[in-house]
């Protein structure tokens, strides 16, 4: 029973409102977000939003509270995208909610809604007692014919608790027949059986007891679609063997519910009521074995090893590990498995399914993380590209000093020496502190042992000093040279103009990650730290007209505040960088000086300068160029600062579950008090040469990863040559910020190609790194 002053029941149950009104109702009363649930709609979607234009297959439930008791309604499809920008999330609090009714009483659609700047900090677990309020007695999809929800950020893991953990219990006649240990028919009867029969189904079930240990387990297949009914569109592959051969099983629809978290590679596992079909999408004459819950409804049993009679034992899988020593010898595309100690992780994030090799399933969006991993055979260490390998519960847990296994990879050879491993179909994912390592066979294997042994003997405190997680990263390293960089992109879109970019940023979803290319030249150049921004080094070019239309990342416009004038701190020698008039604008780029912080003589001057432009009537033929050249006041530059997102931060193995969480999908790292692994950088102003629009970026030439990336190579430590290849010179001590600003007017009329990493980060936020600049000759 909900309370009494429960706001929720008050709104919805008001005395002059019927039980069938169809009128609208708003709540003024702050609302908190206890859950949203996302689901693919079906064909009576319509039927809900007669006037929306669906245009996505998602739909939205979402658990609202005011504290005394719990509502759920659908969103609106046209508020979708405060979702997918992870606007409208669990924990936000929500204003001047609207609910118009549904079509079936008594339920109600979120029409309209104002999201709180300020995040409200719900216990949701503390949540669950509350009782409900108006809202259907459903447990699944409110508005879709669906048995489970899908995650928020991608269709390979599972999400709720309808996802059975543990094997069901067997009833008592398969109890009786599991006494028997040996199998009825065999894999080999199977295929010579269907095969003689011309490729056709076998007529009836295979009511036969078949044992087969499992060797591989694929990800979960989903194959939901708007204009589908299935109630439970997944599929996922086992690859399974006997004493006589190994086949294909495909588990279906609610099957997957049941039996996909408990089964994993090397369980034995006895069918029965079984089909045999043709091998999908395969040319050649092989069969799979299909496990369905109806026509028929299939037995599935896990058995233990010693049930098996030993001469009907099926065979252990095999492995094949590769050492980071063995690995830069293997070929492109080929399969391996790894087992190494974690070192890196970096944040969660997302890249549309085309910009991914064949080999990774998935829908549209595939959400990765980058991995890296020591094994203490050779210097190099083991870079791993991992997608989502429906192992949420592991996934989450990820962080540095974890030793891990990851079974079935791929080899992707980007260049020479160059290469990275990804997942393929049947990857999966093993680390300590879960248990896993104690389960497999690959434990008595003679290269996981020379792992362990290595481990044993290695310095726990110098890898934890190096050991990093989150932040923005990029591998392999863009090319250094212009002309292997455009080889590289043949088949890739051209030079962005302007408002291209504009358009395709404000397009991204959460943690989307993409890569754009604009010809731009620079007119700003800061250095500062997090944090310290006031305290900033500039330069600014004498050509940004005040006609130029802006265009700035969404980060960039929600942190621009306005900010104090120069004013002299004692902290630091140099404080801001002020730009001059140059003598002539043609002659060559404007000159910039850096005030000292000493003495307050400068400032003065430059006020008594400045009245010498001021109520000024004279105009000569080339004066509106002159004017252009040099600021009117010692103001602070406008610029984004740098997300909290794309630093990385130095692991703390006192808070690091909560660091993991930090960056997965929907963490926050606000109130997690991290240490920085650096929090230097520069940001770039840049005017795209197509159309003058204007890109605020980030550069961090001090690579936060320098102590985890190879070296550098040397170059001259110029603005030109630090542009290209992203970095600074490891051969040499870098530039200070002040020397390095100080020779920003070089780079003033400069023609450069710029490669622009771009991720959304929730809400307004979005990160624009600038990671190289070619300079474009002739």
């Amino acid at each position: 029973m909900a309370a009494s002053d429960c706001i929720l029941r008050r709104i919805l149950h008001l005395p002059r409102r019927r039980p069938d009104s169809r009128s609208e109702v708003v709540c003024r009363e702050t609302l908190h977000v206890l859950d949203v649930s996302r689901y693919t709609r079906d064909l009576g979607a319509s039927v809900y939003f007669p006037n929306a234009a669906l245009t996505g297959d998602d739909l939205y439930d979402v658990t609202l509270s005011d504290m005394d008791c719990r509502l759920r309604v659908t969103l609106d499809p046209t508020l979708n995208r405060l979702v997918e920008r992870n606007l409208l999330r669990r924990g936000a609090a929500l204003q001047s909610v609207t609910l118009a009714p549904g079509v079936t009483s008594p339920s109600f659609i979120m029409a309209c809604v104002d999201i709180k700047d300020e995040e409200a900090e719900v216990g949701v677990s503390d949540c669950d007692s509350l009782p409900w309020t108006a809202s259907p007695d459903v447990t699944g999809p409110l508005r879709a014919n669906r048995l489970v929800f899908l995650p928020l950020w991608n269709n390979v893991d599972f999400s709720g608790a309808a996802w059975q953990q543990t094997p069901p219990p067997m009833e008592d006649e398969e109890e009786e027949e599991e006494e028997a240990s040996r199998p009825s028919v065999t894999v080999k009867d199977l295929r010579d059986g269907y095969l003689s029969k011309h490729k056709g189904v076998l007529h009836g079930a295979i009511r036969r007891r078949l044992i087969v240990r499992i060797l591989a387990k694929s990800q979960l297949l989903y194959y939901g679609r708007h204009d589908s009914n299935c109630r439970c569109p997944y599929r996922a592959l086992l690859e399974v063997c006997d004493h006589t051969g190994s086949v294909c099983v495909v588990l279906w629809n609610s099957v997957c519910v049941t039996w996909y978290r408990p089964l994993k590679p090397g369980d034995i596992i006895s069918l029965s009521h079984f089909r045999v079909k043709q091998l999908y999408q395969s040319d050649n004459d092989d069969i799979e074995i299909s496990v369905n819950s109806r026509n028929p409804t299939a037995c599935i049993s896990l058995l233990p090893e010693s049930s098996v009679a030993v001469d009907r034992l099926p065979p252990q899988p095999a492995y094949s590990f590769y050492s980071s020593k063995e690995l830069p010898d293997r070929p492109n595309h080929s399969l391996c498995d790894i087992i190494g100690l974690v070192t890196f992780t970096g944040r969660a994030e997302r890249i549309r399914r085309k910009d991914v090799l064949d080999s990774v399933g998935g829908t549209e969006l595939l959400e990765y993380r980058w991995l890296r991993l020591e094994d203490g055979t050779s210097s190099r260490p083991i870079w791993v590209k991992l997608f989502s390998t429906s192992q949420p519960e592991t996934h989450c847990r990820l962080r540095p000093l974890l030793v891990v296994v990851c079974t079935r990879l791929m080899v992707v050879q980007k260049a020479v020496g160059v290469f990275y491993l990804t997942n393929t179909m049947q990857t999966q994912l093993y680390c300590t502190g879960q248990g896993h390592h104690s389960e497999m066979s690959y434990r008595k294997l003679m290269a996981v042992r020379a792992f362990l042994r290595w481990l044993k003997r290695h310095d726990e405190a110098s890898v934890q000093r190096l050991a990093l997680i989150g932040g923005f990263f990029t591998y392999p390293p863009p090319p250094v040279s212009l002309e292997t960089y455009m080889k590289d992109r043949t088949g890739e879109p051209g030079f962005l103009e302007g408002a291209e970019l504009l358009r395709e940023m404000t397009g991204l979803c959460y943690r989307e990650r993409r890569t754009f290319c604009v010809q731009a030249t620079v007119t700003m150049v800061t250095y500062c730290r997090r944090g310290e921004e006031k305290d900033c080094i500039f330069w600014t070019s004498s050509t940004l007209h005040a006609s130029t239309s802006p265009l700035s990342s969404p980060l960039a416009a929600s942190q621009r505040t306005p900010l104090p004038l120069l004013s002299p701190s004692a902290s630091r020698p140099w404080k801001r960088k002020l730009p001059l008039h140059s003598e002539s604008p043609q002659k060559g780029p404007p000159q910039a000086t850096l005030q000292a912080e000493h003495s307050n003589k400068t400032v003065v001057l430059f006020e008594a300068s400045m009245e010498f432009l001021q109520d000024s009537n004279e105009e000569d033929d080339d004066e509106d160029d002159d004017a252009s050249s040099f600021a009117t006041c010692p103001s602070h530059p406008d610029f984004p600062h740098i997300a909290v997102e794309s630093l990385a931060m130095r692991y703390d193995p006192a808070h690091g579950e909560q660091q993991a969480v930090a960056v997965a999908m929907g963490g926050q790292l606000k109130s997690l008090g991290a240490t920085f692994d650096s929090e230097d950088y520069y940001t770039f102003t840049l005017r795209v040469l197509s159309d003058g629009a204007v890109v605020s970026a980030i550069f961090l030439p001090q690579s936060q990863f320098s102590s985890l990336l190879p070296a550098s190579l040397p170059h001259a430590n110029t603005w030109i040559s630090i542009l290209s290849h992203g970095a600074f010179s490891s051969h040499t001590h870098p530039p200070s910020p002040v020397d390095l600003v100080a020779t920003a007017p070089l780079l003033a009329n400069q023609r450069l190609v710029c490669l622009l990493e771009t991720c959304h980060l929730g809400g307004d936020s979005s990160e624009v790194i600038l990671s190289r600049a070619f300079l474009l000759r002739g």
